[in-house]
């Protein structure tokens, strides 16, 4: 038996387009150990892997990364996957690797993904995705990987406790994740807003809001008082029960935000509107599908950013300007 480590720090987005992959070794080499480092407490992401261990890796202050290398090395891992290949993640590695672990690490391609923002989509091919990336470097370390995942398991603790929240389900449920890291991967607040009431007044339809951090939550709480189909989650879920009541919508509606990975882990469709970013660097959802995209492809500008960004070279955030009827006639064709 060996045991490998995995490294990808953050984000939460990221982390969750690893696990594809990471449930593929986990069924193809059960006698193996493979153990998964991260910053958040995101073991719920794992559930349903026996021999897959999750460690939270709490890097909030200066000294904390030291004390994360002589934890590590207490592991006893015999290989090291650096599925980030940022500074942090090199010392971590390079620290393994001084007490004898082999180490490897993604080709993460940053300079082919900022060519791409400066030459634009309309000019350029599709570069590998995230999980390919992630396959070639555990092939690297001697691992192969296929692409029969499809679903988590269903977690029965919290699917019990989304029962005993929000009821069995009648009629239509919908998502709705209207946030992202970066102001240019979102829609304005009005948009948004509209989308969620014309939802909302569909008959038979119920619409529930996602979402994380104080600001969100208190937005999305003032959204779910407009209309009384609308319930605001956010803050009051742990993410296995996130998981468990998105397996249970029809499908959700979603910037190129964690919540369009976190869908693809319970085989939900999702509806992605792509702003500043595009899908053409990588970071499609998990056997997503292109026809469910909304994007303005005409922009030559765009991609104006690899993750995101606040400001606009332009200052018209013209990639932005799409409106609520316009994602409802997607979804309806």
């Amino acid at each position: 038996m060996k045991t490998y480590l995995i490294i990808r720090l953050e984000t939460l987005g990221n982390v969750a387009m690893t696990v594809p992959v990471i449930a593929s070794l986990s069924r193809r080499y059960p006698d193996d150990r493979f153990l998964v480092v991260a910053k958040k407490p995101l073991q719920d992401m794992f559930y349903g892997m026996p021999n897959v261990e999750y460690v939270e890796a709490r890097i909030k202050q200066q000294g904390d990364l030291h004390r994360l290398m002589r934890h590590l090395r207490l592991l006893h891992a015999d290989e090291v996957i650096d599925l980030q290949d940022r500074l942090s993640t090199r010392l971590l590695r390079g620290y393994l690797r001084l007490h004898g672990c082999r180490v490897h690490a993604v080709h993460y391609g940053r300079w082919r993904k900022r060519w791409l923002t400066l030459k634009g989509a309309k000019y350029s091919d599709a570069l590998p995705t995230e999980f390919d990336r992630y396959r070639e470097a555990f092939r690297r370390a001697g691992l192969e990987t296929d692409t029969e995942f499809s679903s988590l398991p269903v977690n029965t603790t919290a699917a019990a406790r989304v029962s005993e929240l929000f009821g069995e389900r009648k009629g239509s449920w919908v998502g709705v994740a209207p946030f992202a890291k970066s102001q240019s991967n979102m829609l304005p607040y009005r948009v948004t807003k509209q989308l969620i009431m014309r939802l909302a007044e569909r008959p038979g339809t119920r619409v529930f809001l996602f979402g994380a951090g104080a600001v969100e939550c208190e937005m999305l709480n003032q959204w779910a008082g407009l209309h009384k189909q609308v319930e605001s989650v956010a803050g009051r879920l742990t993410l296995g029960e996130e998981l468990e009541l998105m397996r249970r919508l029809d499908y959700m509606i979603c910037m190129d935000s964690a919540n369009q990975h976190l869908s693809s882990l319970v085989g939900l469709r999702a509806i992605s509107i792509w702003c500043g970013t595009h899908p053409k660097l990588g970071f499609m959802g998990w056997k997503q599908h292109e026809e469910d995209i909304l994007q303005h492809n005409e922009l030559a500008c765009r991609p104006c950013t690899m993750h995101g960004t606040n400001h606009c070279r332009f200052f018209n955030y013209a990639c932005k300007q799409i409106t609520a009827k316009q994602i409802i006639q997607h979804i309806y064709e």
